[in-house]
């Protein structure tokens, strides 16, 4: 099969297409023919070596979190979905590899994708969608009327949380690039601002704060009403130890709490966002499709920056 590789940290033109085994599915695993998947920042701060000390220096690596596809074959028992059903998933982080023709994983990894969507925007929404609903409903328990404000609003995570807040009754602020804000509007926010000509005195004040950029991250859980609640899902892969330090210690002390979480989405909470596709409250946003062939220039384009929504990448 056809799959995403490098065989050094680097660059993204250290990424090629490979020629690899179809992963033998175990008893308990089903495999999915991959029709997209999307790419995500930290496959970037994995491939640059950036995250070296969870990586280690085993080469070839894959890389790829997120995807949808078609089940071939289904994994033993009666549960799970069956051949032929249409799937989105997360992989594993000590497993990842879905920008490829076939994955092999774990049903409780799988939920039916939306009815009428199809799979290569929909390799869009499973990583970043599943990330907003933690954040925003679970984490941060955001209430109807409550005042959020979205940083990084028009990226994967982002594009996401806009219009979650608003599905949720929120009345939704985001901070985006100039150019994007009208896009950030139509998502459903209700205010947007350039956040390189707007700081943090000019907001006011917020219920709930979801980070999505993980630098400069006091000034605006200083915006914090004194019930307010922060969600940060990013920090600087530059500057691990002092992110961590930060973060563990607004866990721990005062009442403008930051909360932190690591995405291990499983079937639950996958069938959950479907169910908010389905609903019509959420919508994949996709930037560019690139072929698996160009693997590389999928990860420049996230590197650039400037993203609307996600950069999806065809398998099939």
């Amino acid at each position: 099969m056809r799959a995403a590789r490098y065989d050094r940290y680097g660059p993204p033109e250290v990424l090629y297409e490979a020629t690899v085994p179809v992963p033998v599915a175990k008893p308990e695993e089903a495999l999915v023919r991959v029709h997209a998947a999307s790419v995500n920042g930290g496959e970037l701060a994995m491939r640059a070596g950036k995250l070296a000390l969870l990586g280690g220096r085993n080469f070839p690596k894959s890389t790829g979190i997120d995807f949808a596809g078609e089940v071939v074959t289904p994994a033993s028992g009666p549960a799970g979905p069956k051949a032929g059903d249409r799937v989105w998933g997360v992989m594993p982080l000590r497993r990842i590899g879905s920008a490829a023709e076939f994955v092999a994983v774990e049903p409780r990894r799988l939920a039916l994708s939306p009815t009428g969507l199809d799979l290569v925007p929909a390799a869009a929404l499973p990583g970043v969608g599943t990330t907003a609903i933690t954040a925003l409903r679970d984490k941060a328990r955001l209430q109807p009327g409550e005042r959020l404000l979205v940083r990084g609003a028009s990226g994967g995570v982002g594009s996401v949380a806009v219009q979650l807040g608003r599905a949720l009754g929120a009345r939704v602020t985001a901070l985006a690039g100039a150019k994007n804000l009208d896009f950030v509007r139509d998502l459903g926010a209700e205010e947007a601002f350039d956040y390189a000509t707007t700081g943090p005195a000019g907001l006011g004040a917020f219920d709930v704060v979801l980070d999505t950029v993980g630098t400069g991250l006091d000034p605006y859980r200083r915006l914090l009403t004194s019930r307010g609640r922060m969600v940060s899902i990013s920090f600087d892969p530059g500057h691990v130890l002092a992110s961590a330090a930060y973060l563990l210690a607004t866990t721990v002390f005062g009442p403008r709490r930051v909360r932190f979480f690591s995405g291990n989405p499983t079937h639950k909470l996958l069938s959950e966002l479907t169910g908010y596709v389905e609903s019509g409250a959420l919508r994949p946003v996709v930037d560019t499709v690139f072929p698996l062939a160009d693997i590389a220039g999928a990860h420049r384009a996230l590197e650039v920056g400037g993203v609307r929504g996600k950069h999806v990448v065809q398998v099939v």
